[in-house]
């Protein structure tokens, strides 16, 4: 398998000549669409969902599924071949299998209202959280960390990935850091690479590793 980060909170899995999209939002690049047989979204933020742009998507390519929480998919009404799923719910997206892990974004403050997120294990191997850190109660080869956010803190982010210890670990969500913001990331995913003598880093946008099968 084939992962390429797209920007943000976004990633393209590839196998077999098949391609999933997870989290094509606002901060994600234009073309991250292209050639997609289904794809996979979290939850409604813009950072992680453009409606037009999926709709359109929908439109021009008429085999393209999509995979998605039900608030989601109310803001998609209209689009062809939409799929609400929740947490314990598994499906085939695009020849590859995914598991549907998590109910609610993390907290952003009290006061304002938390909003449904579905996190994707793809394949038994990689796993996108959404907004959250949703720890997905079985083994995972690859997480896709969040780094920065409104609602969370380094201290979560380097516990997170202690607590779920994976063999990899890529970090999504840093597209409102400029380029001290990312050094710093850099540098606490250094260490925890050393703390737990794993592949863990930050992927340039357009960047690709291969995920051992």
């Amino acid at each position: 398998m084939r992962l390429t980060k797209l920007g943000h909170a976004c990633v393209r899995l590839e196998k077999d000549d098949r391609t999933l999209v997870i989290d094509p939002g606002a901060l994600t690049e234009a073309s991250a669409l292209d050639g997609a047989d289904a794809v996979l979204i979290t939850h409604e933020h813009f950072d992680h969902l453009e409606a037009g742009r999926v709709a359109e998507a929908a439109r021009s390519s008429p085999g393209l599924e999509i995979w998605t929480c039900r608030a989601v998919a109310a803001q998609l009404g209209g689009v062809p071949r939409v799929r609400v799923v929740g947490e314990g719910d598994s499906f085939t997206a695009a020849g590859f299998e995914v598991g549907v892990l998590g109910r609610d974004h993390a907290v952003i403050h009290p006061d304002l209202p938390v909003v449904p997120n579905v996190g994707f294990l793809v394949d038994g191997e990689v796993f996108h959280p959404g907004d959250a850190f949703t720890v997905p109660g079985v083994p995972v080869g690859t997480l896709l960390t969040p780094a920065n956010a409104p609602w969370m803190k380094a201290a979560e982010m380097i516990d997170y990935l202690r607590e779920v210890r994976p063999r990899r670990a890529y970090s999504i969500h840093d597209g409102l850091l400029n380029e001290v913001g990312l050094s710093l990331v850099d540098g606490q995913l250094g260490r925890e690479a050393q703390t737990l003598e794993a592949d863990i880093r930050r992927l340039k946008p357009g960047e690709s590793v291969e995920i051992p099968a």
